[in-house]
């Protein structure tokens, strides 16, 4: 009975020299593959690549799969080569597939497919293996910024294969960085980004994101939130009136004021002024009662932090009380005079001893700034003057009326004198005749 161990030796040996053979035959005839096909193979270190060597029309050549340092990997459906990670996914006349698990670097290289014709045939696959970079890491030279300074910050992917790009992103801004490669001993890759820029108080609690691009892996990335710093904003809010400010009224100003660290003092000044006596300031409060003209000037809320202070104005002008418009009659002999009492709009030019601020444009209670508008004096009195003149005139021409239309009226003395023949019996017998004749007498002389 033959020793089955001999006769698989026999195999082997018959595989080597047969092989032997082709690739000297290969030597002398170079051969571009046209029929046998196969692709080369990109696979992330740890993983499984898939090598696959297809015969477009086999005339039942033999397939076989050689490793780069040309040793046999599979000749059909048999495995010359002692590596279990290699396994046959499928064999027929027209393909051989084998797979390799738990790739690793030493994998890496040319794989050939052979197919035993006249002349032999070969296709390349290059398998190349990815080794992704370990997690982003982030270095930031300041931990609390303040406004208007400048940092900077690195972001470092190692040990990968190729070598990995890096973007910045801050908030929803891409920014530029500065990168350097270098090559490990190891033939891995490591890449360190820098980034410069200037930060402001919008920056406050946005997210910078150092963002690695590699072929082996997506969405890998690291970020760093912002802190920074920045000195007091001041706005004045008028709580108090709404309109014009006027003689005898109330004022009441509200300082907000906000800032990184919290502003520790809030304060109210009149500029090159004192405060009035009775003014009352409570924490941020400003209240002024009963307003006279001498409290106009410029009043100014002032914060201050660890990082500086700034300030906000508000000009203060105080209009006269409010006026009524009167009818006063008058004791004419044919008219009657209407008087209105009213004040002139006066409209001050902005106060000249106030320092030229770099701070927003003040507040200011003077009309034409959001305040309403005063009565127009000049058309009253226009209208006042109308109706005067059109009362002068109805009176005029109710005199001449009158005048012309006087009243008749009869006299006694020709009393039956009506139907006297003439002028003597008439006068005898009117009225007042002889018989009043000792009352009625006229002397001629």
């Amino acid at each position: 009975m033959a020793n089955p161990r001999c006769g698989s030796l026999a195999t082997i040996l018959f595989l080597f020299s047969f092989q032997a053979a082709l690739l000297q035959g290969a030597a002398q005839i170079p051969v571009v593959s046209q029929n046998l096909v196969t692709d080369n193979v990109s696979v992330v270190e740890g993983e499984t690549a898939i090598i696959s060597c297809r015969v477009k029309d086999n005339d039942d050549s033999v397939i076989q799969l050689l490793n780069p340092n040309r040793q046999t990997i599979y000749f059909r459906d048999m495995r010359p080569l002692k590596d279990a990670r290699f396994q046959l996914v499928n064999f027929s006349d027209n393909e051989l597939r084998v797979s390799l698990s738990n790739v690793s670097l030493s994998d890496e290289g040319r794989y050939v497919c052979q197919l035993y014709t006249d002349p032999p045939q070969e296709a390349y696959a290059d398998i190349t293996v990815l080794v992704p970079p370990g997690s982003p890491l982030i270095d930031a030279r300041d931990e609390v910024l303040s406004e208007g300074n400048e940092t900077e910050m690195t972001c470092t992917a190692m040990s990968s294969k190729p070598a990995a790009t890096i973007r910045w992103m801050k908030g929803d801004k891409e920014l530029p960085g500065k990168p350097k490669v270098e090559l490990t001993y190891d033939r891995m890759y490591t890449v360190t980004s820098r980034l410069t820029f200037t930060v402001n108080k919008e920056d406050d609690g946005v997210p910078v994101v150092c963002i690695v691009d590699h072929p082996a892996v997506k969405d890998f990335q690291a970020q760093k939130y912002l802190e920074v710093q920045y000195k007091p904003e001041v706005k004045i809010m008028v709580e108090f009136p709404q309109g014009l400010t006027r003689e005898g009224e109330n004022l009441e100003l509200s300082c907000q004021a906000k800032g990184k660290p919290e502003p520790q003092r809030v304060n109210w000044v009149k500029v090159d002024d004192d405060v009035p006596s009775h003014a009352v300031i409570t924490g941020a409060d400003l209240y002024i009662e009963n307003l006279n003209k001498s409290y106009n000037g410029t009043y100014r809320c002032v914060a201050a932090n660890s990082l500086g202070e700034s300030y906000d104005d508000y000009i203060l002008y105080v209009y006269d009380a409010p006026t009524t418009t009167t009818l006063t009659p008058t004791t004419a002999t044919t008219s009657t005079f209407i008087t209105t009492s009213s004040s002139s709009s006066f409209h001050p030019k902005a106060s000249q001893d106030t320092a030229p601020s770099t701070e927003p444009a003040a507040h200011d209670s003077r009309a034409g700034e959001g305040a309403p508008r005063t009565v127009d004096h000049a058309v009253i009195g226009g209208v006042v003057a109308v109706v005067v003149f059109a009362m002068l005139c109805l009176l005029i021409v109710l005199g001449r009326y009158f005048a012309r239309h006087k009243g008749t009226y009869f006299t006694h003395e020709a009393k039956g004198a009506d139907d006297a023949a003439d002028a003597d019996t008439a006068i005898i017998n009117a009225e007042g005749g002889h018989s009043n004749s000792d009352e009625k007498k006229e002397y001629y002389i």
